[in-house]
């Protein structure tokens, strides 16, 4: 099962969240998000258990705990269906119009105020 863990402290490391869901049984990965630029982590990761009921165990314990100071959210993860991925631009304006008063990239280079 895989398993969502979200607010967690910065400092907590993969072997750390590693020793805490193995007390419950098998952890197959464990992978904290990092942010690519920085490397810090994001505050959330996944753990992967080999056995249901032990995974729902640990979920039923350790959603709520306390981690150096911060209440975590542990629970099942859901994969997020196809069509629900964010794209690149995503209607926020940019080279393409839109999402701001002066207009997009298009306007700027076909002579148009901005």
């Amino acid at each position: 099962m895989n398993i969502f863990v979200g607010s967690l402290p910065f400092s907590i490391d993969e072997a750390d969240l590693r020793d805490s869901f193995e007390v419950y049984g098998t952890v197959n990965s464990v992978k904290i998000i990092t942010d690519k630029f920085t490397g810090r982590s994001k505050g959330f990761g996944f753990v992967e258990m080999e056995n249901d009921a032990e995974a729902q165990k640990a979920i039923d314990e350790l959603n709520g705990a306390t981690v150096s100071g911060r209440t975590i959210v542990v629970n099942k993860s859901e994969p997020k269906p196809e069509g629900e991925r964010r794209s690149f631009n995503n209607n926020r304006g940019g080279y393409n119009g839109g999402g701001n008063s002066r207009g997009g990239y298009n306007d700027r280079n076909s002579g148009g105020r901005y």
